[in-house]
């Protein structure tokens, strides 16, 4: 047969495949999401993801050490509280968890990149994400404590921090804060584009950050809208975001291209607490090859757009790199 094209050509043979390959990976764009407890000598596994642990602060040099090995330098911390409040002071305290997990993570790796989630929900006493007027999330009040959240965790020695709330504004009160403090230099990564998902249900677990009434539907965002994204996005970038998110990351493809395609900042995706525990469940009875899938979910996530993951599987795919399976 005549033809002058055939694409059969460049997938013959490992060599010529990973030449040709579209999407490119790094362990550089890896960041592995660390569960900070209080207490001593404790690491607890968390029961809905099987593999992932809680630590307290004594306890995470064993982990430090098998991250920083395995080529992955990048951790998003979130803080699990002994005591809880109507305002969720222990986020923003001198005193609290991630706070003092910087602080002796910055002692003994200095080098390690960290970044905090700067959100209420852990250390309220009802679970939602800001403080509470009635039966409903007081946006404006929510405000000033994240930002004082956020200047505890720099002050501490975080790197980056995070906001996850999804409170209209919460981007520029941090950016205003930090910098009448003289961080201008730290750059905020927003959870942008954060869908009401039942794929949190694992971590809510992990992190005892389960909502006591409701849901949190009245400011996460409805998963039937991909236009949306791209006001948080633009709200987000006016405010001073770096680095927008968008989260979860496999159900929504569409949605990290898209952000991708219409915005000048780097773009994070975060393959999510079910994600990860579906995975995991399927490998267990047998019914798919984990690390396979793990490679596969993993490059589509790149392929859609995003310049770096957040993922539990960060080590794995980290190897998984360096052996030349993806990337």
């Amino acid at each position: 047969m005549d033809m002058a094209q055939r694409p059969r050509r460049l997938r013959k043979g490992e060599v010529l495949r990973s030449l040709a390959r579209e999407t490119r990976m790094s362990p550089a764009s890896l960041i592995y999401p660390v569960f900070i407890k209080e207490g001593e000598n404790a690491v607890e596994e968390i029961a809905a993801m099987p593999g992932q642990f809680r630590y307290t602060v004594d306890r995470l040099p064993f982990l430090i050490e098998s991250l920083l090995k395995s080529g992955v330098d990048k951790i998003l911390l979130f803080g699990i509280p002994d005591e809880k409040d109507a305002v969720g002071s222990g986020a923003y305290s001198d005193e609290g968890i991630v706070q003092k997990a910087l602080t002796e993570i910055k002692k003994e790796y200095p080098s390690l990149y960290c970044i905090t989630d700067v959100c209420l929900c852990e250390y309220t006493s009802h679970g939602h994400c800001g403080v509470l007027s009635g039966h409903n999330v007081d946006n404006d009040a929510t405000l000033p404590l994240l930002a004082k959240t956020a200047l505890s965790h720099v002050r501490a020695g975080a790197d980056m921090v995070a906001p996850s709330d999804m409170m209209d504004g919460r981007v520029g009160a941090i950016r205003k804060l930090l910098d009448e403090n003289n961080y201008i230099d730290v750059p905020i990564m927003s959870y942008s584009v954060k869908y009401s998902s039942a794929f949190y249900g694992p971590f809510r677990e992990a992190a005892g950050s389960a909502p006591a009434f409701g849901d949190r539907r009245g400011y996460q965002m409805d998963y039937h809208n991909k236009r949306e994204a791209l006001k948080e996005a633009e709200l987000d970038l006016c405010e001073g975001a770096d680095i927008l998110m968008v989260k979860p990351a496999l159900s929504y493809l569409d949605v990290i291209q898209t952000v991708k395609n219409s915005v000048n900042v780097p773009v994070a995706a975060y393959s999510v607490s079910g994600e990860y525990s579906m995975i995991k469940a399927a490998a267990r009875m047998g019914f798919i090859d984990e690390a396979s899938i793990i490679c596969e979910t993993a490059a589509s996530i790149f392929r859609a757009g995003t310049d770096m993951l957040i993922s539990y599987y960060a080590p794995e795919i980290a190897g998984f790199i360096r052996e030349g399976r993806i990337g």
